[in-house]
């Protein structure tokens, strides 16, 4: 419902009141923490023209115009996705979502992709990247506007794949609504982020409604491994895909050999060498290997382009000291990624 001048014209939409320019629409976002509707008078005075709002305020001011929506946190990312001009409509977005993998698996992928020559966007914890300029980030998944303009940035570039790590917190909180993916993968589930999604049941609910609000066109691809490996992809309307270690999938994976120095890993029956180290890494790299050939790649072409890959910054890095003691740096947030480290290195 619109109260006021529907044919304004709009100079730039903000959820943060304090950022708020003249001539902009302010989107009073009513999140867990904070409500933005509280801050509508603040905005108003910073010069915006049009409130994007649940509630009415009881007394409108004059000359402003009011949107008035069921739920501000679905339309804030459908509202930023338009104002930049659908970005996810103009590459391959492919999403990366699970408690354990995510910064691995897209930035593999991010780097491999750049190898086979395309102009590639990367959206992850350690750092965003169009192409190979570095952006500082500060969450899994930014907020709805700056997602946005980020992917609008990577499509003025001409980037014509990018990868992104999906937090729970962001699918809850509708932060990727209104983004176009082509493609979707599940690494794992295991206890995290219960500070916020109360139980593990919510924190399931959360990374399957990715795959659940998957587009038809698109790929869902899913690790057996994980006993909620199904459970992920049950409703998607995608085509659903698999990945494994241990069982009959679509890519099907085993570990040959493994010591310090790397693997020996089979992939769908072809053999290759890689220079990471641990099982949790051999299913990473599978899950990567999938998503390219789902991607158009041949097997052949991406089973190379493996072979040269280096561990990424922080994820199992072996430092070596001139004594001969072996240093090794891991994120590993969770305690399950923990135990997978430890593992490793036995």
């Amino acid at each position: 419902q619109v109260t006021g001048d529907s044919r304004i014209e709009i100079t730039g939409v903000n959820i943060d009141s304090r950022l708020v320019e003249a001539g902009q629409l302010f989107m009073a976002l009513r999140g867990t923490q904070t409500d933005g509707h509280a801050y509508i008078p603040a905005a108003i005075q910073k010069g915006a023209t049009a409130i994007l709002c649940e509630d009415i305020p009881e007394e409108p001011v004059a000359g402003i115009t009011y949107i008035q929506v069921k739920d501000s946190e679905d339309a804030v990312g459908k509202i930023a996705t338009t104002f930049y001009g659908n970005p996810t409509s103009q590459f391959e977005l492919v999403g990366v979502t699970g408690t354990n993998g995510k910064t691995t698996i897209a930035t593999l992928l991010y780097n491999r992709f750049r190898y086979f020559g395309y102009k590639v966007g990367l959206i992850s914890t350690v750092c965003n990247y169009i192409d190979d300029q570095p952006i500082p980030t500060e969450h899994t998944t930014p907020d709805p506007i700056t997602l946005n303009r980020l992917l609008g940035q990577m499509a003025d570039e001409g980037c014509k794949y990018v990868f992104m790590e999906v937090s729970s917190h962001s699918i809850a909180q509708k932060r990727i609504s209104g983004l176009k993916f082509a493609g979707g993968i599940f690494t794992n589930l295991t206890r995290d982020h219960l500070d916020y999604h109360k139980t593990v049941e919510n924190y399931l609910k959360a990374k399957k409604k990715f795959f659940d609000d998957m587009p038809k066109n698109a790929f869902s691809l899913t690790n057996l491994d994980d006993k909620n490996g199904l459970v992920m992809t049950q409703n998607t309307r995608s085509k659903v895909y698999t990945y494994s270690l241990r069982s009959l999938s679509d890519f099907k994976g085993r570990v040959i050999e493994s010591h310090f120095e790397g693997m020996l890993l089979d992939f769908n029956n072809h053999e290759l060498a890689v220079q990471f180290i641990g099982k949790f890494n051999a299913s990473n790299l599978l899950a990567v290997f999938g998503a390219a050939v789902l991607l158009g790649k041949k097997e052949e072409d991406v089973l190379l382009a493996l072979s040269t890959l280096h561990p990424v910054a922080g994820r199992f890095d072996a430092i070596r000291s001139p004594k001969g003691v072996t240093a090794i740096v891991d994120y590993a947030h969770t305690p399950d990624a923990l135990v997978n480290v430890l593992n490793a290195i036995h």
